[in-house]
């Protein structure tokens, strides 16, 4: 079943990712980590289908969404980076596989990240963080999504990890994590592991896990 929902608001969250508040449907529900199909309603887009996970929370009184906006191709993003309040998108019924299975370690290359931001919000809610860990890899310090908060929440616990231009306050890789890194950083491989990014990021994540010890069973990502 599709709802159109109204723009309320548009934020900018770093140079190129956008936060959305958007009307909520009455009895739509949906479970942390959880996206749904989104279209822009207007001429010409409303086929154009594309998944956003959702980062607001169920109780929560609006929808949102945090949308990498890609500026130099001519799609879906970069016409959400134009709309504006007042403005509606067509959403889906929500799907998705990434859900909160226990205490373990993120994995997230870039707007991959958005699974993570509300089973990390509603755990930080609930008061059970726990040992949590998450591991984040974007390009340049600029890219991090949602900084502050992810430091609030986590602690010495979030790690982010820089890969194209060097920094003084955050790891420096000088190239993608590999799997030498991720064993100088996992003590335990007997826990639950939530791994999201672009395709090479997740088999290459996925790969060093299972190579380094992990159960396959206990590796949880978008199918």
């Amino acid at each position: 079943m599709a709802h159109n929902v109204k723009i309320l608001e548009t934020e900018s969250v770093t140079h190129d990712v956008k936060k959305l508040t958007l009307e909520k449907p009455e009895g739509y529900e949906f479970e942390p980590g959880q996206a749904t199909e989104v279209a822009i309603d207007k001429e010409g887009w409303r086929d154009e289908k594309r998944p956003f996970t959702f980062t607001s929370l169920n109780e929560d009184e609006h929808l949102e969404f945090v949308i990498k906006i890609y500026e130099d191709h001519d799609g879906v993003t970069e016409q959400i980076g134009k709309l504006k309040a007042g403005d509606a998108l067509i959403i889906e019924e929500p799907w998705g596989t990434i859900q909160y299975k226990g205490e373990g370690t993120f994995l997230a290359g870039g707007a991959g990240i958005t699974p993570f931001i509300a089973i990390f919000r509603d755990l930080h809610k609930k008061g059970e963080i726990g040992d949590n860990k998450l591991i984040f890899s974007n390009k340049a310090d600029k890219d991090i999504i949602l900084k502050e908060e992810f430091s609030e929440m986590l602690g010495h616990n979030f790690i982010n990890v820089i890969t194209d231009h060097p920094t003084d306050e955050h790891i420096f890789l000088n190239g993608f994590i590999d799997k030498d890194f991720l064993a100088s950083r996992i003590d335990d491989l007997d826990q639950p592991f939530y791994v999201c990014g672009p395709g090479p990021f997740n088999e290459s994540m996925m790969n060093y896990l299972k190579e380094l010890g992990a159960d396959p069973d206990a590796l949880i990502f978008e199918e």
